[in-house]
């Protein structure tokens, strides 16, 4: 068992717990959503997918977006995760990431959506 993101406590008062896969999707959420500069002893962690939902939408802005994500994710996560599908989409103010994946250890096929309101 692996303490659940974000911190919180169950229903007996205790920290709450997740399975393998819930804390995979949890490192994933973390990464996404961390700015770089944001950790003290990991400066260079997270991918910077915020600031997309102030940036103008095109064609050439998603796909540099989503390529850095996938870099990211190879980096951070690669010996855990292997990306199947990656989409990445801003509408306004709501970011929201599709992911399909894999999960090394057990070969267990996953997807997520991940998605922030700013």
């Amino acid at each position: 068992m692996h303490i659940d993101f974000p911190l919180h406590f169950n229903g007996r008062g205790c920290t709450a717990t997740t399975d393998e896969a819930g804390h995979i999707r949890d490192m994933i959420e973390q990464l996404l959503f961390t700015q770089p500069g944001e950790r003290v002893n990991r400066p260079d962690f997270g991918c910077g997918l915020l600031q997309l939902v102030f940036a103008p939408n095109s064609p050439e802005l998603a796909a540099v977006v989503q390529l850095t994500v996938q870099a990211a994710m190879v980096r951070w996560l690669g010996d855990v995760v292997e990306v199947r599908d990656l989409q990445v989409q801003a509408d306004e103010a709501s970011l929201s990431v599709d992911l399909d994946y894999l999960i090394r250890a057990s070969g267990q096929a996953q997807n997520a959506r991940f998605q922030r309101q700013i």
